[in-house]
């Protein structure tokens, strides 16, 4: 069975088998060190860590395409933008420049706009390895566990954890309705013309937002009739003592980070630039 986009799996791997709060840690502990890092050597020794990663916790990529995608064109985009609007910001940030070739006008092509762009989309695909297999082997009750475990008030952890146990219901009433549409009729297909097709989409859209009104009122409804949010504190019945794999889960994750300010505190910056 394919996973659905954000929603939990449980699988037997080492990495389904460490608790939330070890994984929420290891994934905001490196996440901040990529994220300070332009270092194309430390952010492609992360990517290479996060499919290794993605590795053990034995998830295919035939599970998580769509999300690959929208990454994969977010990315482009980026790319392209970041270029018109900043063609030498490799230059400025790096203080050299080696020149390959003209496009147009201020529109120059240089190897350090190159390394630029290549270390920020590193950057980007070295976490969603991490991110995705974080999202996917924990269980959105001890997410929300784990988030209440480093301060995050209850309420807001309890929110959250019940809204990623929302998206699979959204997605099985989004093919429900989209199935009985088609059955009537509905054409959804590349053969009727793209304002038709968008029309027809907001038949779709349009019944699923009253159904997920109607569902967030059933839950609220249940949840003041046990009296959530009376005490400022709960207890989570999915809380999990840090077992002897979540502290070599963490020690890893924290040897990973420290590497990152280490190499920035080395280089004197937060740009590595390999022309030199």
């Amino acid at each position: 069975m394919k996973l659905n986009m954000f929603s939990y799996q449980k699988l037997d791997s080492p990495i389904h088998r460490l608790t939330g709060l070890t994984k929420l840690l290891g994934f905001l502990l490196i996440s901040l060190a990529v994220m300070f890092s332009y270092d194309i050597r430390y952010v492609s020794f992360v990517f290479i860590f996060s499919i290794l990663v993605f590795k053990m916790a034995k998830l295919k990529l035939s599970d998580v395409k769509i999300i690959l995608l929208y990454v994969i064109v977010f990315i482009i985009v980026n790319m392209i933008f970041t270029y018109i609007f900043a063609p030498e910001y490799g230059v400025e940030i790096f203080g050299t420049r080696n020149e390959l070739f003209t496009i147009y006008g201020r529109y120059t092509m240089t190897k350090e706009q190159i390394l630029y762009m290549t270390t920020k989309a590193i950057k980007y695909i070295a976490v969603i390895p991490i991110g995705i297999v974080f999202f996917f082997t924990t269980n959105p009750s001890e997410f929300a566990s784990s988030l209440n475990r480093i301060g995050v008030p209850s309420k807001a952890a309890y929110a959250v954890g019940l809204t990623l146990r929302y998206f699979p219901d959204i997605q099985r009433d989004y093919t429900e309705i989209s199935l009985s549409q088609q059955a009537r009729g509905l054409e959804l297909s590349s053969k009727s013309k793209f304002l038709d097709r968008v029309k027809n989409y907001l038949l779709i859209i349009i019944p699923l937002i009253f159904s997920s009104i109607d569902r967030v009122e059933t839950i609220g409804n249940a949840m003041d009739l046990r009296g959530f949010g009376k005490h400022k504190k709960r207890t989570w019945y999915t809380k999990e003592n840090l077992k002897k794999a979540d502290y070599i889960a963490l020690f890893i994750s924290i040897l990973v980070t420290v590497l990152g300010f280490y190499m920035i505190y080395q280089n004197g910056s937060r740009f590595y630039n390999i022309f030199i």
